[in-house]
């Protein structure tokens, strides 16, 4: 019997967090850190998670409808990034692949995880899928949705990396009216980005520093890096699935690449999700949780 996904509807869009989930802020000693992440599953083995990493301009928050019914295989993490959410904001940092790859893993070592099924989207895909190539031993699958795996970029990649760098333009575009403009441009149902939606994700950049911390996320991971997650990707040999927006116009080539992708991994999972936007997990929650339930059920099945 196939696991049942969220009861979330089209009609409605909550800013609200299900009880269940907690809200976490934990201080990484040797980064000097203070990193937040959401966490919700009553499993008493807490070595074996699904760790859920976002991307531009969004944060743990973005995965808040699609947590609990993911709880049914493992418990379940949503980390906000160096730069997002309410994770720390030092507009210093360096945000390179090492910085946000060091930070996390040391999350999951004072948490004692040792087993992570990964799942990442937008710019955290580049961002969790280096660190997974630092530490493949401690992954056990890999979910891609809507994110960079190549390093031959779009040109909407390069627009969206310009706009962060030019005068006046990265102003607006890191302050209210940009990360609203973002979200809605990111969504095809534009209804599911109401005003108690927009205002979660703009709320943590009120200072001058956190909105420089904003844009220094942006343009501060090196090309190398990109190039070292290409190489990764294609080398795995762990379990995998792509689900992609039909309708996703801030990477729009993105059915190309999970194409290409799938071609070198031809047991790959590919799922497309219709009438969607880039910010899936916003516009059709409970459309891209069916190939995820069905992903992970069949990890457990085939352990049986």
């Amino acid at each position: 019997m196939r696991p049942e996904a969220s009861t979330v509807t089209h009609q409605e869009n909550s800013a609200l967090l299900a009880d269940e989930i907690s809200s976490n802020r934990l201080y990484l000693d040797d980064q000097d850190f203070n990193i937040h992440y959401l966490q919700t599953g009553n499993h008493a083995d807490n070595k074996e998670v699904i760790l859920l990493i976002h991307g531009w301009p969004t944060s743990s928050f973005l995965y808040r409808h699609m947590m609990m019914p993911l709880t049914q295989f493992h418990n379940v993490i949503a980390i906000d990034l160096p730069g997002f959410g309410q994770s720390d904001k030092d507009p210093n940092a360096r945000y390179s692949f090492k910085y946000h790859s060091d930070i996390i893993d040391s999350l999951l070592c004072k948490l004692n995880i040792e087993r992570v099924h990964l799942v990442v989207h937008d710019l955290g895909g580049p961002i969790g899928l280096w660190w997974a190539k630092q530490h493949s031993e401690k992954v056990a699958s890999y979910v891609l949705l809507d994110t960079i795996v190549y390093d031959d970029f779009s040109w909407a990649v390069k627009l969206f990396v310009s706009m962060t760098l030019i005068p006046g333009i990265k102003n607006w575009f890191s302050r209210n009216g940009g990360i609203k403009f973002s979200m809605k441009l990111g969504v095809k149902n534009k209804h599911r980005i109401n005003e108690s939606v927009i205002k979660a994700y703009q709320a943590p950049f009120k200072s001058k520093e956190d909105r420089q911390s904003l844009l220094r996320t942006a343009h501060k991971l090196h090309l190398n890096g990109f190039k070292d997650v290409a190489k990764h990707m294609e080398s795995i040999d762990k379990p995998l699935c792509m689900i992609y927006a039909e309708n996703d116009v801030i990477l729009p080539e993105i059915e190309e690449t999970f194409s290409r992708l799938k071609k070198v991994h031809p047991s790959a999972d590919l799922h497309a999700i219709s009438e969607c936007g880039h910010f899936l997990q916003e516009d059709r929650p409970e459309e891209v949780l069916k190939p995820m339930l069905v992903f992970y059920q069949d990890l457990i099945d085939a352990k049986k």
